[in-house]
């Protein structure tokens, strides 16, 4: 049962939640017993002053149920919790985090992406999302995540409003909040992807919009579409996600992929997590936390060509210069410790890969990209397809 709410401009995510909801329907008399009756209910709200609703919840309801003049007003205490399906449909709303993911969704996820393969390998042009239009507001530097999310949507026939520098060159420059922002830009879009350089920005943002917001990387917080792409990596050249030992390797403090990344894992089973930096970057201690609690085996080390021996994935990041502000003296101290050249080639497992979020400086050299095991570049391209099933998914909901 569906219930047609006039509150289209409410945002159902994170806490947010309606005081009441008032319904009046005869339908809701057929299955009641008494004139007062309390019961516990799962309806799918539906929003009809959006052609793609943005928040479409399972909602739990406490009825009060009383007769008025043989109609029944229902008086409902409503508490929104994200939902994954109802019958097929896909209800995502908000890219956000890796958190937000189990592995039933990861696995819809990559079966469009799949699908997406096919599409962009195809002749013909896709119709899939003609008409939609895509605003990406990017207050950081991007070459791969924003080109990948806007040759995405055009291949699938949507339109791009873009702006490369947020930062610089709109109006955040004049002192315009984060809010206003959001609420202006949807105005002119149906989707929104951002990248800003304040972890938690992009989970403000989706508190404000009515439209989808996706995540294309918050500060040193979260890049969850980054941390999908890894995962359809390795489940495509790997050919498994149990069992599998990673090393993440870097800058571990500050890089937001390897983060995602780490969350992601913890959804499988028999993961083994290796983390090798410079002290001054090590992983920090919420994401360590958060996988012995969910059962994930990790060690420190900070010997790489050890690790890499027993890895099935090494994933490399670059020491981030940019997270040290003035400090460069502990950049200099960091960078460069760790480096994948073909001596690490030898000691690697014949089908392992290499992995990397890119962009890359010396932390990988060149000669090893001839090295069929160095996936990064088909990695990146697996980030088409990726944010092309995510911006249907979200669009359509199919």
């Amino acid at each position: 049962m569906a219930i047609l709410s006039s509150l289209s401009s409410a945002t159902l995510c994170g806490a947010s939640v309606f005081p009441k909801v008032l319904a009046c329907s005869s339908e809701f008399s057929t299955n009641l017993s008494s004139p007062f009756e309390s019961s516990k209910i799962c309806l799918t709200s539906s929003f009809p002053a959006s052609r793609h609703p943005k928040k479409i919840s399972t909602w739990n309801l406490t009825r009060n149920v009383a007769p008025i003049q043989g109609i029944r007003c229902h008086a409902m205490q409503v508490e929104t919790r994200e939902c994954f399906t109802a019958g097929k449909k896909f209800q995502l709303s908000d890219v956000i985090e890796g958190q937000q993911f189990d592995r039933e969704m990861l696995s819809a996820i990559f079966d469009v992406a799949r699908e997406m393969e096919k599409i962009e390998k195809s002749s013909t042009q896709s119709e899939l999302l003609k008409g939609y239009l895509m605003a990406t507001l990017f207050y950081e530097p991007s070459t791969r995540t924003r080109l990948s999310f806007e040759s995405a949507m055009k291949r699938l026939g949507g339109e791009v409003l873009t702006t490369e520098n947020a930062r610089e060159f709109s109006s955040a420059a004049k002192g315009e909040t984060l809010e206003d922002t959001i609420r202006t830009v949807e105005g002119y879009s149906d989707i929104i992807v951002m990248r800003h350089f304040e972890s938690g920005a992009a989970r403000k943002a989706a508190a404000t919009a009515n439209i989808p917001v996706i995540n294309a990387g918050d500060g040193p917080g979260e890049h969850p579409t980054q941390a999908l792409l890894d995962v359809y990596t390795i489940q495509s050249e790997i050919g498994k996600l149990d069992g599998i030992s990673v090393a993440l390797v870097g800058d571990l403090a500050n890089g937001r992929t390897v983060r995602s990344l780490a969350y992601l894992l913890a959804k499988f089973k028999d993961v083994k997590i290796y983390f090798v930096s410079p002290e001054i970057v090590k992983m920090k201690d919420d994401i360590k936390d958060y996988l012995t609690s969910n059962g994930v085996k990790w060690e420190e080390s900070s010997n790489l060509m050890e690790v890499a021996s027993k890895c099935d994935v090494v994933y490399q990041t670059r020491i981030q210069r940019e997270r040290f502000g003035e400090r460069l003296d502990l950049y200099e101290a960091a960078r460069g410790k760790y480096i994948v050249d073909k001596d690490l080639l030898g000691v690697m497992q014949e089908k392992a890969i290499i992995m990397h979020p890119l962009p890359r400086l010396d932390e990988i050299t060149a000669d090893v990209d001839a090295d069929p095991r160095a996936a990064y570049f088909r990695q990146a391209k697996n980030g088409l397809f990726i944010r092309m099933a995510l911006l249907k998914l979200l669009l359509t909901g199919w």
